[in-house]
C-alpha cells in the first residue's frame, strides 16, 4: 500500500515533567573577617606587582574574589582557611612581610587549590578595573569608537622611530 494511503491515529501531546526542587540558586559568598580582607589585598599586591598603583583596585579585586566563592564551591570552603594560613606562617601578620619574604611564601603556595582560584579570578577582576586601565595608559575596548587603526595605534612615543631604509643592491627575485 502506497504510503500516503496509510491512515494515523491521533497521538496525545506529550508532557513533560520537570523536577526543579533539586536545582537552587547558587550558594551566598563566604564572609571573610576584616583580617582576611587585609592579608588577601596583600596576597593581590605580591601576586600582581605595580608600585604605582593605589590600594583601591586590588581592594576591589579582593572583594571579586571574595564574590566569586558564591559561584565556586572549592575557593568558599578554603579562601578563609587559606589566608589564615598565610598568617599563621608569618607569624601572625602575613601582611607585614616585606616584598621579598611575602612573594616566597606565595611561591610556595602556587600549586594550591586556594591560591590557584584567587589567582583565576584576580587577573581577569585586576585588570578589567578601568583605573587599572588608566594606570597602565588603555584605552579601552575601541570597536564602538571606529577601531584603534585611526586612534593612535602608532602614537608610541616612548619608541625611537623606526629606521627604514631602501637597499638598492638587492634586487627583487624574478627581476634583472
Amino acid at each position: 500500500m502506497p504510503t500516503s494511503e496509510i491512515e494515523h491515529e491521533p497521538k496525545e501531546p506529550l508532557t513533560v515533567k520537570v523536577d526543579l526542587s533539586e536545582q537552587s540558586e547558587p550558594d551566598s559568598a563566604v564572609s571573610v573577617t576584616d583580617r582576611q580582607h587585609e592579608v588577601l589585598v596583600r596576597v593581590l599586591q605580591l601576586a600582581y606587582p605595580h608600585p604605582n598603583f593605589p590600594a583601591e583596585p586590588y581592594q576591589r579585586t579582593a572583594d571579586t574574589v571574595v564574590a566569586a566563592t558564591g559561584e565556586n564551591a572549592a575557593l568558599r570552603s578554603c579562601l578563609g582557611p587559606g589566608l589564615d594560613d598565610l598568617d599563621s606562617h608569618a607569624d601572625g601578620d602575613f601582611a607585614g612581610l616585606d616584598d621579598q619574604a611575602g612573594t616566597r611564601r606565595l611561591r610556595e603556595l602556587a600549586d594550591d587549590p586556594w591560591f590557584v582560584g584567587v589567582r583565576a579570578t584576580a587577573v581577569v577582576a585586576l585588570y578589567d578595573d578601568e583605573q587599572v586601565w588608566d594606570l597602565l595608559g588603555y584605552e579601552g575596548a575601541s570597536y564602538h569608537l571606529g577601531g584603534y587603526l585611526d586612534r593612535g595605534f602608532d602614537d608610541l612615543d616612548w619608541l625611537p622611530d623606526p629606521r627604514i631604509e631602501e637597499r638598492s643592491d638587492l634586487q627583487m627575485e624574478g627581476q634583472s
